[in-house]
């Protein structure tokens, strides 16, 4: 599943080719939002924002009303910005096409999709329960810090807190391995745990891989290392990550051999020297 830094690059894209626009056409594949394509039809764009892994398009009707579509991509949905007479020949299914002024963005595969007025996307049940989004300017360390320090947090594994996404938005499985293991532990650790010191240490280390990772497309290893990997002939797949998908490697720091296991129902991958485990 595409994680907040992804679903922001992707709006950045869309944002560069269609705000300010008015929609020629736009077609919803779901039979109960194929009402609201002549009523968008002739509406200007005016925003596109992220919400964590969600992403919303702000715009006026033509009779000046905010609206708002609101989208998740979950595990299979997937963008495509191309210009309008020129639609990908591939076998996804379409679910939503905004033609406006030459460029189309189409959304492919999603089901979770919606139309909302302002008031309804407040409320709505995914973006209601959001923590504070890592990629926001205004989110700080110490915000995070307070949270991970906090009775509804504290007393859970760290593993499974960093992809709560109540905890904070736009995290998800690569951004936890990576973030637990550039602060040296182990996902089973609860913040309860950790000191002062580490627990500061761990909440800026969520912001800034987050923010290193939408910088990069994605690498949150460490740049200056991913680069000279990628001179020696090695994939971007392959030198982007320090332990994510790297079950059986060398750890970059240690040596040892990067261990996958299970948390919270997803992979989880960590160095088994580098990150001790804390007997409870």
């Amino acid at each position: 599943m595409p994680e907040g830094p992804e679903i922001r690059r992707v709006a950045d894209a869309l944002e560069e080719q269609i705000t300010g626009c008015v929609i020629d056409s736009i077609r919803f594949s779901h039979e109960h939002l194929k009402q609201w394509g002549p009523r968008l039809s002739g509406a200007r764009i005016n925003s596109i924002e992220t919400f964590g892994k969600a992403m919303v398009i702000r715009l006026n009707d033509v009779d000046g009303n905010g609206l708002n579509i609101y989208s998740h991509n979950q595990l299979y949905g997937r963008w495509y910005i191309c210009n309008t007479d020129d639609y990908p020949q591939i076998k996804r299914q379409l679910r939503l096409a905004i033609d406006c002024q030459g460029k189309s963005a189409l959304l492919y595969s999603a089901s979770d999709i919606a139309v909302l007025d302002n008031d309804e996307l407040q409320q709505h049940p995914f973006i209601s329960k959001l923590g504070p989004d890592v990629l926001r300017r205004s989110t700080a360390a110490k915000d995070i810090a307070a949270r991970l320090s906090s009775a509804r947090y504290r007393n859970r594994q760290l593993g499974a807190v960093l992809t709560d996404q109540s905890f904070a938005a736009g995290l998800g499985n690569y951004l936890r391995c990576e973030i637990l293991f550039y602060s040296y532990i182990h996902p089973g650790v609860r913040s309860r745990d950790l000191d002062e010191e580490k627990l500061n240490q761990l909440a800026n280390a969520i912001l800034k891989l987050s923010r290193q990772s939408y910088k990069t497309a994605g690498i949150t290893n460490d740049p200056g290392h991913a680069q000279q990997l990628m001179k020696q002939g090695a994939s971007f797949e392959d030198t982007r990550f320090y332990v994510f998908r790297r079950q059986g490697l060398p750890c970059y720091r240690c040596g040892a051999s990067i261990e996958k296991f299970s948390q919270a129902g997803q992979a989880c991958y960590c160095c088994p020297q580098c990150q001790l485990a804390i007997d409870s």
